[in-house]
Formats: structure tokens, sequence, C-alpha cells
């Protein structure tokens, strides 16, 4: 099973969420496994003239230019990639109730239309069927009871990979870090260890 894990975990060592990333890796160490680390190649953002190259040539169908062509290049190659995948983990922290912007743009690059998802006469439907992902992140706030509704990012990861077709999307939080006391912030972290080794286990013994 060929996997793509997509990370961006800008506390580097300090991150909570590499450590997540890193239980998961233990387990899956020797499997086929690509990885992308959105911190050294970077999503770019769909700006004016992206967004017009890219409605041009995927929902009009329009054969673009060189230089069109080269302003979505690295979408393109972003999409490629994350379309072969069987399976794709994405690890990041919650920033501002939500995904980075960094992660933002990641899924802005490669859920385009015709080459991960598409549209017919029933609707929208996914072009990625029968692939798995798991995400993986730590977040500041603990958003359950009334902060349920502040939650953006895992709810927003498990829609986008709904629309284009994922079947089995898991998720996997070290919740409270900015407030728990530290021996409790540090078992919130060993317990979602354990979740993530066990997705691993699950995928690949």
């Amino acid at each position: 099973m060929k996997t793509l894990v997509v990370s961006y975990l800008p506390r580097g060592e300090r991150s909570h969420t590499r450590k997540l990333l890193d239980a998961f890796r233990e387990v899956a160490d020797g499997a086929e496994i690509e990885y992308l680390d959105l911190l050294e190649d970077t999503p770019e953002l769909l700006d004016a003239q992206r967004v017009q190259a890219y409605i041009r040539r995927n929902y009009l169908g329009e054969e673009l230019g060189d230089e069109d062509t080269d302003l979505l290049a690295t979408m393109d190659r972003m999409t490629q990639q994350f379309a072969l995948a069987d399976a794709v983990v994405l690890a990041f922290p919650m920033h501002n109730f939500s995904f980075p912007a960094t992660v933002k743009a990641y899924f802005d690059g490669i859920m385009q239309k015709g080459k991960t998802w598409d549209a017919g006469p029933d609707g929208y439907f996914g072009l990625l069927k029968g692939k798995k992902a798991l995400v993986l992140m730590a977040s500041g706030g603990i958003y359950e009871g009334d902060f349920a509704p502040y939650e953006h990012a895992l709810s927003l990861a498990r829609v986008e990979f709904g629309f284009m077709g994922f079947e089995d999307v898991r998720t996997v939080t070290a919740a409270g870090m900015n407030f728990l006391p530290p021996e409790q912030a540090e078992q919130a972290v060993a317990n979602a260890q354990i979740e993530a080794r066990a997705v691993a286990e699950d995928w690949y013994r």
C-alpha cells in the first residue's frame, strides 16, 4: 500500500503533532511511504491568475499556453502525487480553530475538478474511491461541549477527503496542549500516540 505523508510542522522537534506522526512511523517502518513536507515544498495560493487558468482548463476545457500551464505546475504535481497514493497521512497543528493557511492552500491546489472530484447530472462525486486517510493534529484547546462549534480543522479535513471519494477517514488528536497541566498534556499525547500506532498496525500489519 503506497502511503503519502503530508506534514506541516512549523515547531519542528517541539511539535506535539510530530510526536503523533513519529508514533505512526514507528509501526509503519518498512512500508512504501513518500513524504511531502509543506514547509519545504510550499503549495501556491490560488491567486487571480491561477484561478482563471484553472477555470479555463478544468471547467471550460480550454487548452492552456505554456505560461498558464506553468502557473498550475505545482498544483498539478501535488495533485498527481496525492491521487497516486493508496493512503494519505496528514499531520498539522490547529491554527485559530482550523487548518494552517499552508495546509488549506494544499487542499485548494489538489481538489481539482476532473482530477480528484467531478460533477454530473446527479451532483458531485469523488474520483478517489477506495482510499484511506489519517489526520494527526495537536490543538491548544479542547473542542468538546460548548467549544465544539469552534472546531473547524478535523471536521474540514473529513469533508475535504470525503468529497474526493475517500471512504475511510480517521482522526487522532492531542488536545488541550495550551492549558492542561504538564503531566496531563503528556498523557494526552501518549494516548494519541497509542491511537496513531493502532492505525498503523491496522494498515500495515
